[in-house]
């Protein structure tokens, strides 16, 4: 494994050249950044979303060269807190480009416990988070061809059995508050 510290997303995007797929695993995150726009959120209060504009260039120039960025997120119902923030937001990352599906926990079967990332079907990218899910400050990197095929049959799993995200929200309408 090769540990990657900072923020390595422009770099590993723009070696993509078919897809960059992402599982999600955790109903809540520990992401400093993201601490007050989900308090603003919860108060029913305004955002600009400036804090998430860098996210969604980097997707809009993925995708600009015809690399598709893929996600699942498999969720607890009812959501937490969290998670109905993310189903407010993911629309900006729909909007970037971003093909992001949802798949209630109990009918996921078995996932892996962490999250990760698939590149290319070529390399594995886990984020790595402390005990208490805040981000660790590295991701670690592999091109081992096992871990790859375990994961890579993973996406090929879930993927299917997600629903896409405008379907998702319509059908859950009721926990996103905008």
């Amino acid at each position: 494994m090769q540990l990657l510290r900072g923020n390595p997303w422009p770099d590993l995007f723009g070696q993509c050249h078919s897809e960059a797929f992402h599982l999600e695993v955790r109903d809540t995150y520990a992401v400093p950044s993201e601490s007050d726009p989900l308090r603003r959120f919860l108060n029913g209060e305004q955002d600009d979303y400036s804090w998430f504009e860098p996210w969604t260039q980097l997707v809009r120039a993925t995708t600009a060269r015809g690399v598709r960025v893929t996600r699942v997120r498999v969720v607890t119902i009812p959501h937490v807190d969290y998670q109905r923030w993310l189903l407010a937001l993911t629309r900006l990352n729909a909007e970037a480009g971003e093909d992001i599906r949802y798949l209630p926990r109990h009918l996921a079967g078995a996932v892996p416990s962490d999250d990760f990332w698939l590149l290319d079907d070529k390399r594995v990218v886990f984020n790595l988070v402390d005990e208490n899910g805040s981000a660790a400050g590295a991701s670690a990197l592999t091109a081992d061809p096992r871990i790859v095929d375990q994961y890579r049959q993973v996406k090929e799993h879930l993927w299917p059995l997600a629903t896409p995200f405008a379907e998702y929200v319509s059908e859950h309408a009721a926990d996103v508050r905008r």
